[in-house]
């Protein structure tokens, strides 16, 4: 008989332990596999070469420190039956499972889906396949378990999933920014009235969160080359795509050009099994292969678009506080023109304009709320001498112009 009791030794919190059958069958699910090969931070490694860290990992971090939240609630006597403490693991562990190539970056493009609805869809389908077992972890996943901390857990603003990827992503590419006090912060965790709280103690290391996601932000998920390797990506798809439905024949890996050819929704998916099994075996590695296909296809903007990504010939990306006008982006696309002799409507694939949001708090989502020794409890910005509500609802928009660099 396999041996379902494993060790996996992790670089950010050292040795996990698999102590659980399910838990095992569901990490070697080909759909869990899959995610192996999905980068975390998509094209950050562009940024910093450490930064190639999977969503696999990031899932089994989230589900060590979904097990340490558990001990610890019930040390402070909040009742967790077993089959709570087996349900909320399996729901944090499977929370990423619908991420398609490089993460977020490919949702844009392959199809009209968030990323959450398709986790649904492969939580049901893997339910149906473990006969039902999981049918309490996609109940607290969907917050429709009467239980609502278990679901904060999952999903908040204080719950593992981020509490992991700031620790992993900081570890990954250097950025001290990004570390806060883990261990401390799931230490001060507590339950009062069916929600998630934190000591008073732990008031300090919520503030540090906070801000360090704040921090993380602009220095590694919103870095200008990011939004330079992110945009490029997104202009060789939309090139790829409209080649593809005009009928010009292109090469490359056949589930990736089916999604290119169609146009899916949650409508799609919903009504057809199979599409979801075609996304499944779209990795990031399948992608880049059929981009370095597309370095020599034959159109010639394609081609360029994808001879700039793979050798790393990046746009350049201006940040303002104001929109750029329309006459700087037409000065920079008839640049394009005059020197890549390429029509207007060619140029356009090259140059463009966006804007970015950094908000690491928000109170549309249940607030942090801190729980005193008296027993009443108050939101973080309430509490916090340093985080009040005027800076934790500011948020700052910055907007980009990127154009190829002069050559």
């Amino acid at each position: 008989m396999t041996n379902k009791r494993k060790i996996i030794n992790d670089p950010v919190y050292g040795f996990l332990s698999i102590d659980d059958d399910l838990i095992y069958d569901v990490i070697e699910h080909p759909y869990f596999q899959r995610q192996r090969a999905v980068k975390q931070l998509g094209f950050t490694y562009l940024v910093y070469p450490g930064a190639v860290h999977s969503r696999f990992s990031h899932m089994l971090g989230a589900l060590n420190l979904m097990k340490r939240a558990i001990a610890v609630l019930r040390t402070k006597g909040v009742p967790i039956s077993d089959d709570e403490a087996l349900a909320v693991q399996l729901a944090i562990l499977l929370h990423d499972v619908g991420h398609g190539p490089f993460s977020h970056t490919s949702e844009k493009v392959l199809c009209n889906v968030h990323h959450e609805y398709l986790t649904s869809l492969f939580m049901q389908r893997m339910n149906a396949q473990f006969g039902g077992r999981l049918q309490m972890a996609i109940e607290i996943f969907a917050d429709s378990y009467p239980r609502h901390f278990l679901h904060q857990l999952v999903s908040s603003q204080l719950d593992m999933d981020r509490l992991d990827y700031l620790a992993r992503d900081s570890f990954f590419t250097g950025v001290s920014e990004g570390v806060v006090g883990t261990e401390r912060i799931i230490n001060m965790l507590n339950v009062k009235d069916d929600a998630l709280v934190v000591d008073e103690k732990g008031i300090y290391s919520i503030e540090k969160f906070i801000i360090s996601r704040r921090l993380m932000y602009w220095q590694v998920y919103l870095h200008k080359t990011v939004i330079a390797a992110d945009n490029l990506f997104y202009s060789i798809l939309a090139r790829a795509r409209k080649l593809l439905r005009e009928g010009v024949p292109l090469e490359g890996y056949e589930p990736l050009l089916y999604f290119l050819r169609g146009q899916y929704d949650a409508d799609h998916f919903a009504s057809d099994a199979a599409l979801l099994d075609v996304y499944a075996s779209i990795d990031d590695g399948d992608v880049m292969s059929t981009v370095k296909v597309w370095c020599r296809c034959g159109d010639a903007v394609l081609s360029e678009l994808c001879r700039r990504l793979v050798w790393r010939r990046l746009p350049k990306v201006e940040e303002s506080s104001q929109p750029f006008g329309a006459e700087e982006l037409e000065r920079h696309i008839e640049r394009v023109m005059r020197q890549c002799a390429l029509s207007r409507e060619e140029s356009m694939y090259f140059v463009g304009t966006g804007s970015l949001v950094n908000r690491s708090y928000s109170f549309s989502d249940s607030e942090i709320r801190i729980l005193y020794k008296d027993g009443s409890c108050r939101g973080i910005s309430e509490s916090s001498d340093q985080l009040d509500r005027h800076f934790l609802e500011k948020a700052v928009r910055k907007y980009y112009i990127y154009y190829p660099k002069s050559e």
